[in-house]
């Protein structure tokens, strides 16, 4: 699926969500907000990783949909919007929708085909690699957002990594629409670093509902994305010893 086409399925669900959580939500105003927040917040990773699993862009929409409506209506009432590990429960309910989805396929008239059993859907498709994948996702959104400068010095840099100075300088002097020397290309990109880690660390933390720095660390090593962001998890907390002011 090309990144355009993504991006606009995305924002067509999480539109949907949102209006579908409004019109079936109960509950007191702060319970509402929470789970209409949570709900935003995985609606991609939950795309991400039906798709993973149905290999068809519609159905995977269609599926993502019959999610959020299970939510909506109370078949996750166990699921608590204040832990921090949603995503492992999330994970389980994923396999018993597409589990269910393929059921319905097979007992449907069909010519034979091999359709993956529930057993196997886990190691099939990683849930964790949806959720990474939103979270990085959300990243570079927050980035071009904060600074459009620093949002195009990293791209450029991705996408071309023997880029020298000068070049870089070149490429962002045309994007930006302003000159940018060699010098002030390595600074930004020096800075667009740091920051693209800072705003990931944040990312995870906001995901986690406020845990501790420990939490956050655990996170982003499971996430196999620690080794990006270790300074800036201590610029976040310097001294483990004592809470961040």
């Amino acid at each position: 699926m090309l990144p355009q086409e993504l991006h606009e399925r995305l924002s067509r669900i999480s539109t949907q969500w949102t209006m579908m959580f409004r019109t079936h939500a109960e509950g007191d105003n702060a319970k509402r907000a929470a789970v209409e927040r949570l709900l935003e917040r995985y609606c991609g990773a939950v795309y991400r990783y039906v798709l993973g699993a149905v290999r068809d862009p519609d159905v995977a929409e269609e599926l993502t949909q019959e999610f959020a409506l299970r939510f909506v209506r109370g078949d996750y009432r166990r699921a608590d919007p204040t832990r921090g590990r949603f995503r492992d429960y999330l994970k389980t309910s994923l396999i018993h929708l597409v589990t269910d989805y393929h059921r319905r396929r097979q007992a449907q008239p069909q010519p034979l085909a091999i359709e993956p059993a529930a057993a196997t859907l886990e190691s099939a498709v990683d849930f964790n690699a949806s959720w990474r994948e939103e979270l990085l996702d959300r990243t570079w959104q927050a980035l071009a957002t904060v600074n459009v400068g620093y949002h195009a010095a990293l791209r450029l840099r991705i996408e071309y990594p023997d880029f020298p100075s000068t070049e870089l300088a070149e490429q962002l002097t045309s994007a930006l629409g302003k000159p940018v020397s060699a010098a002030n290309a390595r600074k930004m990109l020096e800075r667009a670093h740091a920051k693209f880690a800072d705003l990931l660390v944040d990312e995870v933390a906001s995901s986690l509902e406020d845990a501790p720095t420990e939490e956050i660390e655990k996170e982003l090593k499971e996430l196999d994305l620690l080794k990006y962001c270790q300074t800036a998890l201590s610029r976040r907390n310097p001294n483990p010893s004592e809470p961040k002011a």
